[in-house]
C-alpha cells in the first residue's frame, strides 16, 4: 500500500476513534448534566408538555397549569390565589425558572422525578404522570394575615408548635406568579425586580431586620437558664437610667414612667424596660446569650422549611457596651419573622422546639406517598424555665402591658412587643414587631405567631408592635384556634 495512503487511513482511523469516544463520553457521562442543563431547550419543552403537577393546601390546589402562547411549551403556570401564596409556592416561569417549593419539588411537579417510573410508561411511550406538593398551610390562617397586612410593607408566621406545621406565611406587598409564567414576560419580571418594595422578597424567610424588643424573650430565658436569676418575680439589679458600659450614654426607656428601675423580669417584660435587659446581657455575657439565642436557631444558615431560610444572627466579638444593646434586640442582631415564631412555639411547648416546616407530604399521581416530613425536635430551655416565661409573656398581652391588642377571646395569649430602631441616629421609621403564642384550654388547639411590620407608611409616632404588629397576630391566632 502506498505510503501516503496509509498514513492518511490511519489518520482517519484516529479521527473516527475519537468521535466514537466523544459520543460514548456525550451518552454516559454528561448526558445528564446536559439534560439539565437550563440552556437546554429539550428540557424545557418537556418540562412543560403537559399540565404540572400541584401544590396543595388543605386539599385544594393552589396551582394550576393552562395552554401556553408559546407553540413549543404546551402548557405554563398558573396561580388562581396568587399574591395570597407567593411566598409558599414561589413561581414556575418558563422564561426564569422557579423558586421555593415550586424550585425544590420541580421535578415531582413536571413528572420527571425517578421515583414517579412505571414501567407501563415505558411501553406505551406515555410521560410520567406528574406528582403533588401537600404543605401544612391552614387557608383561613394565611388569608388572616395577608388581609390584616394589607398594604403594609412587612411578613408574618404562623407555627404549630406541637408539630412544628408552618400553618401561615405571609409577605406583603406580595406578587402573582401568574404574570412572569410564560416566556413573553419580560416586561412583568423587570417591573418585579426594580420595584423599591422587593415584592419577590419573602420576608417571612429571607430578609432578617433587627427585631428590637422581642430579642428581650430570648435574654430573660438566658437569665433564668443560667441561673442569674431564679424566677421572673426576683427583682434584678439593674439601675436606671441605665448607662452604657465604658460610655457616657443613657439607654432610656420606651415608656419613661414605667417601674424599670430594679424591675424583675416579668415586669421588664410586661412595660419593656430596656435597662433590665441590656443589664441582664452584661451580666450573662456575650457568649452566654449567644449560646442561649443559638439554641432557639439563630447564627443556622441550614433552616431549611423546605425552603431554605436565611440566618437570623447574634454577632460575636463584641464590647460591653455592645452586648448591652444586643440585651434590647439592637446593635447587629437580625432575626427573621420565622424565627422569632420559633421562640414563642419553643416557649409554648415547654421548651421544645419542634421542627418547622410546611410541606408534610409529596405524593405520586395515584396518591401513594414519596416522601414526608419525618419530624425532629431539640429541647430548648427547660421545662421550668419555659412555664415561667409563659406567666411572663401572658402578663404582656392580659395585664396592660405593651401587647394588649392580641388578646383573643377564649384562648390564654402570651406574647412580647418590639419596636426596632433603624437608620443613622435612629432616623428612620422603626420596624413594628410582635412574637406571640395563644392556648384554648378547651379544644388543645394551639399557635405560634411572629409578625413584623417594616414600614406601614403611617408617621414616626404611630409605629408600635401593639399598635401595628399585634393585631395581625390577633387575627392570625383567632383563624388558628377557630
Amino acid at each position: 500500500m502506498n505510503k501516503t495512503i496509509r498514513h492518511t487511513a490511519v489518520f482517519t482511523l484516529l479521527l473516527v476513534l475519537a468521535l466514537l469516544l466523544r459520543a460514548t463520553w456525550l451518552q454516559f457521562h454528561q448526558a445528564e448534566a446536559l439534560a439539565d442543563n437550563d440552556r437546554n431547550q429539550r428540557k424545557r419543552i418537556a418540562q412543560y408538555a403537559q399540565p404540572l403537577g400541584d401544590i396543595v393546601v388543605a386539599g385544594t390546589p393552589v396551582t394550576g397549569s393552562a395552554r401556553s402562547s408559546d407553540s413549543s411549551l404546551a402548557y405554563q403556570r398558573t396561580y388562581p390565589e396568587g399574591g395570597l401564596y407567593a411566598p409558599v409556592t414561589g413561581y414556575s416561569s418558563q422564561a426564569y425558572g422557579s423558586s421555593q417549593l415550586e424550585g425544590i419539588h420541580s421535578d415531582v411537579l413536571d413528572g420527571s422525578d425517578d421515583r414517579l417510573k412505571n414501567p407501563l410508561d415505558a411501553l406505551t411511550r406515555e410521560p410520567q404522570q406528574p406528582g403533588s406538593v401537600l404543605t401544612t398551610i391552614d387557608p383561613d390562617v394565611q388569608k388572616a394575615g395577608y388581609r390584616a397586612l394589607g398594604d403594609a410593607k412587612g411578613a408574618a408566621v404562623a407555627l404549630d408548635p406541637a408539630t412544628g406545621k408552618i400553618l401561615g406565611m405571609v409577605s406583603t406587598p406580595s406578587y402573582d406568579p401568574s404574570t412572569i409564567a410564560g416566556v413573553d414576560d419580560q416586561d412583568a419580571w423587570e417591573a418585579l425586580l426594580a420595584d423599591p418594595d422587593k415584592p419577590m422578597v419573602n420576608r417571612a424567610i429571607r430578609q432578617p431586620l433587627a427585631p428590637g424588643s422581642t430579642f428581650k424573650v430570648v435574654v430573660a430565658a438566658a437569665a433564668l437558664e443560667e441561673g442569674l436569676y431564679d424566677s421572673v418575680d426576683e427583682r434584678t439589679d439593674s439601675p436606671s437610667p441605665y448607662v452604657l458600659p465604658g460610655t457616657v450614654r443613657e439607654l432610656p426607656n420606651d415608656i419613661a414612667s414605667a417601674p424599670c428601675e430594679n424591675a424583675s423580669i416579668r415586669t421588664a417584660l410586661r412595660w419593656s424596660c430596656n435597662n433590665v435587659f441590656a443589664q441582664l446581657a452584661v451580666d450573662l455575657g456575650q457568649d452566654k446569650v449567644r449560646e442561649t439565642a443559638e439554641r432557639f436557631g439563630f447564627n443556622d444558615d441550614e433552616l431549611d422549611v423546605p425552603v431554605r431560610a436565611y440566618a437570623s444572627v447574634y454577632p460575636k466579638d463584641l464590647d460591653p457596651a455592645q452586648t448591652a444593646l444586643t440585651g434590647i434586640g439592637q446593635f447587629d442582631v437580625t432575626a427573621t419573622p420565622l424565627q422569632m415564631a420559633m421562640v414563642s412555639a419553643a416557649i409554648a411547648n415547654d421548651g421544645v422546639l419542634k421542627d418547622p416546616h410546611m410541606v408534610s407530604e409529596v405524593i405520586d399521581s395515584e396518591g401513594r406517598t414519596l416522601e414526608s416530613h419525618d419530624g425532629g425536635e431539640r429541647r430548648i430551655v427547660s421545662e421550668r424555665t419555659a412555664q415561667q416565661l409563659r406567666s411572663a409573656m401572658e402578663t404582656v398581652v392580659a395585664d396592660g402591658g405593651t401587647g394588649s391588642n392580641a388578646q383573643v377571646p377564649g384562648a390564654t395569649v402570651g406574647g412580647k412587643t418590639g419596636t426596632a430602631q433603624r437608620g443613622v441616629d435612629n432616623s428612620e421609621n422603626p420596624y413594628a414587631w410582635f412574637t406571640s403564642y395563644a392556648q384554648d384550654a378547651d379544644t388543645g388547639k394551639e399557635v405560634a405567631v411572629a409578625v413584623l411590620i417594616e414600614d406601614a407608611g403611617g408617621p414616626r409616632s404611630e409605629v408600635s408592635g401593639n399598635g401595628l404588629a399585634a393585631p395581625v397576630a390577633q387575627k392570625m391566632m383567632a383563624a388558628a384556634l377557630k
